[in-house]
């Protein structure tokens, strides 16, 4: 058993308990259920394509950073310039929360995305009652049908969707109309080395009208500049700005060298 698969089966379990907790009904009434959404996909197209992360720690790095308040780091990171905030909500392996997502949407305006092992469409309720413009679904996880299922939900919802892929199988149970972002995680999930060529590989794969996202292993302003011109146009930085004391003020330092 992988660790994504122990974190799925873990996910399933736990949504359960949520759904016997809080009902649907529920989560529709919340405020945020109602607000406009901004699109992330536009916002990477036409923005620093900087998707910046906030992750307190992971199954692969244990602890980054524990000392940061999630309005400090969202408002940072607004300033900095980047195109959208990637929030992370699961709480047993990451030390999230979906506190985290509404205090960040409290803290800034631009685009949220919750960054989450979706296995439920509830959770993509969840997700637009606390503030999120987007979701993330794992293609490793999911069927094709999950896939559209919940990507067609969340577009009746005005929530842009990133699908990301490891391989290519993944990637080609991705490809639909519903999607609006798909992303290519360097990271191998049995050795969790990171290759930037798995990108530039299955880009290839990708037909024009999606935002393409490269994710994982891009911590330099020189790792960007080698995938642009394959085609990306959008990047998902965690660790490289949340190890810092101020990642807001790296994410600005990042972005400046960039242009």
């Amino acid at each position: 058993m992988t660790i994504l698969d122990k974190i799925t089966s873990d996910k399933i379990k736990e949504v359960a308990l949520r759904k016997s907790l809080i009902p649907l009904s529920q989560l529709e009434q919340s405020l945020l259920f109602g607000r406009q959404t901004v699109s992330l996909a536009t916002a990477v197209k036409n923005g620093s394509g900087i998707i910046a992360e906030h992750k307190r720690r992971s199954p692969s790095k244990s602890v980054i950073n524990h000392n940061l308040s999630v309005e400090d780091v969202a408002r940072g990171y607004e300033k900095a310039g980047v195109s959208g905030m990637s929030v992370l909500t699961d709480g047993k392996y990451f030390g999230g929360s979906l506190d985290d997502l509404i205090l960040a949407r409290a803290s800034a305006s631009f685009p949220l995305l919750r960054k989450e092992f979706i296995v439920d469409e509830y959770q993509i309720i969840e997700a637009k009652a606390h503030g999120a413009d987007a979701i993330l679904l794992i293609s490793a996880t999911l069927s094709r049908k999950q896939i559209e299922t919940f990507s067609k939900l969340a577009k009746s919802l005005n929530l842009d969707v990133l699908c990301e892929s490891h391989n290519e199988d993944e990637l080609h149970k991705s490809v639909m109309p519903s999607v609006d972002l798909l992303g290519i995680n360097n990271r191998n999930l049995k050795t969790f080395e990171v290759s930037l060529e798995t990108s530039k590989t299955l880009i290839k794969q990708i037909p024009d009208e999606f935002i393409k996202v490269s994710e994982s292993g891009i911590s330099s302003v020189e790792a960007i500049k080698e995938l642009r011109p394959h085609g990306f146009q959008g990047f998902l930085i965690g660790e490289n700005f949340m190890k810092t004391d101020d990642p807001g003020k790296s994410a600005k330092e990042f972005i400046n060298e960039l242009k």
